[in-house]
């Protein structure tokens, strides 16, 4: 049997997006700059994409511009922010919790004289919205803010976040990296008071490659790719077509029935949080219940080392991650645990399960199967 729950790294695409990008491929293959039929034909599957995500997302068809991704689109929303307001001021607020998408980026905005403000997260990875009230200051241009943690599946108080903000300067600029976010709830940027708003594709059944920036038309930004001058100048490249056709595609259906798949996430989440703590010295680490996200369960496995587990379940055919990807491929100490003032000890035993919507309660049973397995050989193991 195999078992992925490694869906906060990345999904299977739907089928539906994967058959609809093989037409665009091979059958609808213009450049949509191109002025004759087939550059109208491809134009025609940008502009439908881009009503498709406007909807979802109640803003202007205008307000979407299309990415290679959640790297991109992090980079462009603060890289770009920061050098169109730096004349405002050059403080900057994120969170100690953030993807390394932002924490590179806000690293290399220091490098440039950008002062940066890293706002700490309590034992369950949540920000404490006194924390940013504190940091908001005269000269601050910009706050970036997760919308859900890709390690714990701690969910921030973003519209909270964004009441506060525009309450004390509403010309401030708030961005959020909703890549574990958008799918799993509705989200509505212009009731939140969120200007920039992060999205990838493959982290919601569809392609890799593809994402999109939601730009508020009052926000001032600068493009960070120059060249032909597409999509209105502020990212240029021709657009990857069957990437956007297929992210929107991926977007309509992880909506169809978003209400009924979150009830059947948090359930199966219950189902496996209840499970593993029958399993001695088995913490689960973040939030408990509907606080968090319902995709994302984080788990420490005390005395075991996280990559000994994570290949012992993948020799059953279990797939999970020991946290981030990004992190966790450089062998790199979880910035998000680290926050959390979580034991060291405790980090390098953690694992992270994470559920998609084709995810089973027979998949649940059998990954519980095998660590009950598992679990107590390694620790004999570990103890000789």
């Amino acid at each position: 049997m195999e078992v992925y729950l490694d869906n906060s790294a990345t999904t299977c695409t739907f089928t539906e997006a994967a058959d609809l990008m093989h037409e665009v491929m091979c059958k609808e293959y213009g450049n949509p700059s191109s002025m004759h039929m087939k550059g109208v034909e491809a134009e025609r599957y940008v502009s439908d994409a881009r009503k498709t995500l406007a909807g979802i997302l109640k803003v202007n068809e205008k307000e979407i511009f299309f990415t290679s991704g959640g790297t991109e689109s992090d980079n462009w929303a603060l890289i770009g922010t920061a050098m169109a307001n730096n004349r405002a001021g050059k403080h900057i607020i994120t969170t100690k919790v953030e993807h390394p998408a932002i924490l590179r980026t806000t690293e290399y905005l220091q490098s440039l004289g950008f002062e940066i403000t890293y706002l700490p997260v309590d034992e369950k990875g949540f920000v404490r919205i006194e924390d940013l009230e504190r940091a908001l200051r005269r000269d601050t241009i910009l706050v970036s803010m997760m919308y859900v943690n890709n390690e714990v599946g701690a969910k921030m108080p973003v519209e909270e976040a964004g009441a506060v903000i525009k309450r004390f300067n509403p010309s401030i600029v708030f961005h959020v990296d909703a890549v574990q976010g958008f799918g799993k709830f509705a989200i509505h940027p212009k009731k939140c008071g969120i200007d920039l708003l992060s999205v990838s594709g493959h982290k919601i059944h569809g392609p890799k490659g593809i994402g999109f920036l939601y730009i508020n038309e009052k926000v001032k930004i600068k493009p960070i790719h120059y060249g032909g001058g597409q999509q209105k100048g502020m990212r240029s490249g021709t657009e990857n077509v069957p990437g956007i056709a297929g992210l929107a595609k991926a977007s309509e259906l992880i909506y169809q029935s978003l209400s009924e798949d979150t009830d059947r996430l948090y359930s199966l989440r219950e189902m496996l949080v209840r499970e593993l703590q029958t399993i001695p010295d088995v913490m689960i680490n973040g939030p408990k219940g509907r606080e968090g996200a319902p995709h994302i369960v984080s788990a420490s496995f005390m005395g075991i080392r996280s990559e000994v587990l994570l290949h012992a379940l993948e020799d059953k055919g279990v797939y999970v991650s020991a946290g981030s990807a990004c992190a966790a491929k450089k062998h790199s100490t979880s910035e998000t645990l680290k926050a959390m003032h979580i034991p060291m000890e405790q980090m390098d035993s953690t694992l992270r399960f994470s559920f998609s919507i084709f995810t089973t309660t027979g998949e649940i049973e059998y990954t519980m199967k095998c660590l009950r397995e598992i679990v107590p050989m390694l620790r004999r193991y570990t103890r000789r």
